[in-house]
């Protein structure tokens, strides 16, 4: 079983992608984990947001193997506390390799929706892009530890 975390756009925060690559190296640990990018699209300018979303709709699509369980990172997402988070990781798990993906600024066209699997929300507060890859990859380290019954995570 294997973790794909799929995201539009480089992590332009030195900072951030720090943090990120910490949680990525903590994640391998229990999990063959990978992060891809999808390279943003250039020369938008005359593009419209729908235009955008499926364009980049069609870059997601490439990524995904069609036995994979695709979940997208949306607002409109199922939300969970951390513990249950951890539980419907282990459901997740129990099959077919899993993809988290991170649309752009713009959010997903309806072919990406049509295909997921499932919408997970970190939060009915809205966060850049470049932060939520932040908060996931916690929030994914943080229920590998809970499943594994490790001290990170305090309840």
């Amino acid at each position: 079983m294997k973790i794909l975390f799929l995201v539009v756009g480089k992590t332009i925060n030195p900072k951030l992608q720090e943090l990120i690559d910490e949680y990525i190296n903590r994640l391998k640990h229990y999990v063959s984990f990978d992060f891809k990018f999808i390279p943003e699209l250039r020369n938008t300018k005359n593009l419209s947001f729908d235009e955008q979303k499926m364009r980049e709709g069609e870059f997601i699509l490439k990524s995904i193997n069609p036995t994979d369980n695709v979940i997208l990172l949306d607002e409109r997402g199922n939300e969970y506390r951390s513990v249950d988070f951890a539980q419907q990781l282990n459901k997740w798990m129990m099959g077919s390799n899993i993809v988290f993906v991170v649309g752009g600024p713009y959010g997903f066209s309806k072919d990406v929706y049509d295909r997921a699997n499932s919408k997970l929300a970190i939060s009915k507060m809205t966060f850049s892009h470049q932060m939520i890859r932040l908060l996931f990859v916690e929030q994914l380290y943080r229920a590998f530890t809970i499943l594994n019954h490790e001290p990170y995570h305090h309840e």
